[in-house]
Formats: structure tokens, sequence, C-alpha cells
């Protein structure tokens, strides 16, 4: 049987308004990608670390392991994370 590789640790930087965030939040969910979901407009901290991690002031930003991807890249997201 072959083990399951374990899936880095996903975070999606968003706000509720971002209809690009809803879709890459709703992309995760259907794929069976667990992520933890941040609130820049309510997470003053939070919204500094997304700028410094991506330089960009712009959601969605989803960190991928050590990995970031700015804007909902859905083949940029396959591919890190090993989807088809």
């Amino acid at each position: 049987m072959q083990k399951q590789k374990r899936q880095p640790r996903v975070i999606v930087f968003s706000t509720p308004t971002c209809p690009h965030c809803r879709s890459a939040k709703r992309y995760l969910k259907k794929k069976g990608v667990e992520f933890r979901d941040v609130d820049v407009s309510r997470d003053r901290s939070a919204a500094r670390d997304m700028v410094r991690l991506s330089g960009q002031q712009g959601v969605p930003v989803i960190k991928i392991g050590g990995k970031v991807i700015v804007g909902f890249n859905r083949p940029k997201i396959d591919r890190i994370l090993g989807l088809n």
C-alpha cells in the first residue's frame, strides 16, 4: 500500500468581499485540501505578514508550504500540491 504524502500547510489570505478569494477557497475545498483562511480585513498583523510575504496588498495570497502564490492561479496550485 502506498503511503499518502503529507500535504504542506496551506494558508489563504483573503477578504470576505473578494470573488477570487471565494473561488480559490471553493476550489481548494472541492479538491479536499485543508487550509487556514485568514481574513486580512480584520487582522492587521496578518495583513502585514501577507504584504511581507508577497510584496502585494491584493488578495488572495495563497501560501503553500514555503511557496507563495499571488491571486487564484489554479495551475500553480495544482503543480505545488501535486493535484490533477
